[in-house]
């Protein structure tokens, strides 16, 4: 690969940029900070879902002490519905590390930024060349699946040592004088014309240098192996109401998935012969009956999923319920930070019940 041709591309990438990107929130400033904030919420989430979420967040913590000062229920309730909670809870670990250790000051190299929590080889790219206009790469999946076509890659990018090819490809093909501008140019062009099915060539600003284009097999790149089937659980849920309208809540452990999190009785029955009665009453300390279906569902995590039902119930009798649950009253219920699928579930029971 010749010079002449990484500085074309780098060039027409740059230029296209500058020219075409969107108008987005994060784009506006140079802050290390809300940069951060904005590629955090961008991982495993579309853009148009995180403007709102991002313009509220830095509305809310608009510096790295704001957020490390915040408390925890407080700051999951703000990125209620991004799902994927552990980022939040690793971005502001790594916030009060900045704070504590480094003087309030976001790092402004890789050695030093990549030791903050939750700051992997992406981001701590992304915030070096976007904020402080370092030539540092920025591999994600939107940037391999643009080199791998460009390039002809072949490798399976399903493999973590793939990634280090791609990673010097960046570095090769870096336009150094604008780092940022490239970085984000490779970002645009496999979110809006590099797209994984159906990529619009014939807007692309390096269709001419585009190998996989000039050889007809821009849809069957990046080669990537499926990954093993995820883990079915199907679950039972109910929204119990005692006679003085609160409603029983469930705190989640404090590790693991949706840590900390809010969510109804939630039970996986252990056999056919087991109603969502039975083990409600054995697993929370409570006697219900159990009402009319409110919704059903799946939810997909990365690793497993949730099939679920949904139910509303009335509460009977209540023994001695389980040291993590709790009874809240509807405006408390709306104050604590649940998961997507428990959203789901509490406005179904809120618009059967005609409450806001």
């Amino acid at each position: 690969m010749n010079e002449l041709y990484n500085k074309q591309i780098g060039e027409s990438l740059v230029s296209w940029f500058l020219e075409e990107k969107r108008d987005l929130p994060w784009r506006k400033t140079k802050d290390p900070y809300k940069i951060w904030v904005s590629e955090v919420m961008l991982q495993q989430t579309k853009v148009d879902t995180v403007i709102p979420y991002y313009e509220r967040f830095i509305s809310k913590y608009p510096s790295l002490e704001s957020l490390a000062e915040a408390e925890e229920g407080e700051l999951l309730k703000e990125w209620e519905g991004l799902g994927y909670y552990s980022r939040a809870r690793n971005l502001q670990a790594g916030v009060r590390e900045v704070v504590e250790e480094y003087n309030s000051v976001v790092p402004n190299n890789r050695k030093e930024i990549s030791k903050l929590k939750g700051v992997g080889p992406y981001t701590a790219g992304a915030v070096l060349s976007i904020a402080y206009d370092i030539p540092e790469h920025a591999v994600d999946g939107n940037v391999m699946r643009v080199l791998s076509r460009i390039l002809l890659i072949k490798e399976d990018i399903a493999k973590q040592k793939t990634k280090k090819i791609f990673e010097e490809a960046v570095m090769n093909l870096m336009f150094k004088d604008n780092p940022s501008a490239f970085n984000q140019g490779l970002m645009e062009l496999g979110a809006i014309i590099c797209t994984p099915t159906k990529p619009k060539c014939l807007l692309c600003p390096v269709r001419e240098y585009c190998s996989a284009f000039y050889e007809g097999v821009q849809e069957e790149l990046p080669i990537k192996t499926i990954n093993k089937k995820t883990k079915l659980h199907k679950m039972k849920a109910v929204v119990i109401q005692r006679n003085d309208g609160k409603i029983l809540l469930e705190k989640r452990p404090s590790k693991g998935l949706l840590a900390n999190m809010w969510q109804f009785p939630m039970v996986e029955l252990p056999t056919s012969t087991h109603t969502v009665e039975e083990v409600v009453e054995l697993d929370y300390g409570v006697e219900i009956q159990k009402g009319i279906e409110l919704i059903a569902f799946k939810h997909i995590f990365s690793h497993l999923v949730w099939e679920i039902e949904s139910f509303e119930a009335k509460l009977m009798n209540e023994k001695k319920i389980s040291l993590n649950s709790q009874w809240y009253s509807i405006e408390e219920v709306n104050d604590q930070p649940m998961p997507i699928p428990v959203l789901k579930m509490w406005n179904a029971w809120k618009e059967r019940k005609s409450i806001t």
